[in-house]
């Protein structure tokens, strides 16, 4: 990884996350040098939503060229739920199913605006993504597969349904 210009970091470490966004915009702003690759859900679901980004990605400036990924299920599904199999049970699977097939859009190129944010930067390119590979948006991030829902989270939507209702 370190011969093809790879940007290691750990997520915790607030140093680490603030030395990688120094990276990327020297990164960008040579422009000999090839587009850097994201994906900025930070985890993979099962191919019906797409997540909140992580809005790093999103606050360095520069041009975004969205790709939409969808997998193709009829041979063989590449999702892997590490609740129900293990890792063995996974990789068995995928390498006898008869192929892994997945449809690839390349999106037109984005840019963000003048009065937008990280924030609703990364919502938009969410959004188009998703229109485009028939999925759903998700306003949450792929830690709630892992840790338990934060209370303030739960106040939230439950204030949206009382105010619905």
């Amino acid at each position: 990884m370190q011969t093809s210009q790879h940007v290691l970091f750990e997520r915790s470490e607030m140093k680490d996350r603030h030395l990688v966004r120094k990276k990327i915009r020297e990164h960008i702003a040579d422009k000999a040098k090839l587009p850097i690759l994201i994906f900025p859900e930070g985890t993979c679901i099962n191919n019906t939503s797409v997540m909140m980004f992580k809005k790093g990605s999103f606050e360095v400036g520069g041009t975004i060229h969205p790709v939409a990924i969808k997998y193709d299920p009829r041979f063989g599904d590449a999702f892997w739920n590490s609740t129900k199999h293990s890792m063995m049970t996974y990789a068995f699977n995928v390498l006898t199913s008869w192929a892994i097939v997945c449809n690839v859009w390349y999106l037109p190129p984005m840019v963000r605006e003048e009065e937008e944010d990280a924030v609703h930067f990364a919502n938009r390119v969410k959004a188009v993504i998703a229109a485009r590979g028939g999925m759903s948006v998700l306003p949450w991030d792929g830690g709630l597969k892992r840790k338990k829902v934060k209370e303030s989270f739960k106040e939230e939507q439950q204030k949206k349904y009382c105010q619905l209702v």
